[in-house]
C-alpha cells in the first residue's frame, strides 16, 4: 500500500484513493481558487490550462510544509466551448450551470499533480465529453431538488454515478476522470515511483 497526502477535502477523490489501495492523509490546501482563475481568465487561460494550475498551487502548497511527503493536489473544470463552469455556490447558480449545458456537449477536465519539497514531480490531465440531453426547465429544477447539497457541491452539477447520469445522452471518457481524479495514470506513476 501507498501512502499519500491529499490536498484536498474532497471525499470524492478521497474514496476513489482508498478503492485503489493507495492510502491518503487528507490535508487540504484551502488555495484563494475564485482570485487565482479570475487572473488566469484576465490572461486568456483556458480551462485545461487553469485546472492544471490549480492542482499544482494545491499540491505544491502542502508540500512545502509536509516535506519529503508525496502530495496529491487535484483540480476538475467544465470547458463549454473554451468557457470555464466551476462549481456552483448555491442552487440558482446551479440552475442557470444546468440551463447552460443543457442539449449541448462540454467536456469535464480533471487534472492531478503530485509535488515533493514544494515542486511539481508529475502531473496529468485527463477530458471526457458529456453531452446533455435537452430538458425543460422544470426538468432540470425536477433534477436539482432530488439531490442533496453535499452532492451538489462535491460533483459540480452531477453525480454521473448516481441521479446525474440521467442528464445525458452520451458520455464518452473516463468514470474517473468524470468524479475529479485519473486514477490509472496516478497509481501507474506511483507504481514507478522510486
Amino acid at each position: 500500500m501507498f501512502k499519500i497526502i491529499l490536498a484536498s477535502k474532497s471525499k470524492v477523490r478521497k474514496k476513489i484513493l482508498d478503492e485503489n489501495n493507495i492510502f491518503s492523509e487528507v490535508k487540504p490546501s484551502y488555495i484563494d481558487e475564485d482570485t487565482i482563475k479570475i487572473s488566469l481568465l484576465k490572461d486568456k487561460a483556458s480551462p485545461e490550462i487553469i485546472s492544471k494550475n490549480l492542482a499544482e498551487l494545491k499540491a505544491n502548497k502542502i508540500s512545502i510544509v509536509d516535506k519529503d511527503n508525496l502530495v496529491l493536489g487535484a483540480d476538475s473544470v467544465i470547458d463549454l466551448d473554451g468557457e470555464l463552469i466551476s462549481k456552483p455556490n448555491n442552487r440558482n447558480e446551479a440552475l442557470v450551470i444546468l440551463k447552460k449545458l443543457n442539449g449541448k456537449k462540454h467536456f469535464l477536465i480533471s487534472s492531478v499533480c503530485i509535488s515533493k519539497n514544494g515542486a511539481m514531480v508529475w502531473n496529468y490531465s485527463d477530458k471526457a465529453a458529456l453531452t446533455m440531453k435537452k430538458m425543460t426547465d422544470d426538468e432540470l429544477i425536477d433534477y436539482l431538488d432530488k439531490i442533496s447539497d453535499e452532492v451538489l457541491y462535491a460533483y459540480n452539477v452531477y453525480q454521473i454515478e448516481g441521479e446525474g447520469r440521467k442528464l445525458f445522452s452520451r458520455i464518452e471518457g473516463d468514470k474517473n476522470t468524470i468524479m475529479g481524479l485519473p486514477i490509472k495514470k496516478i497509481k501507474q506513476y506511483l507504481s514507478n515511483y522510486k
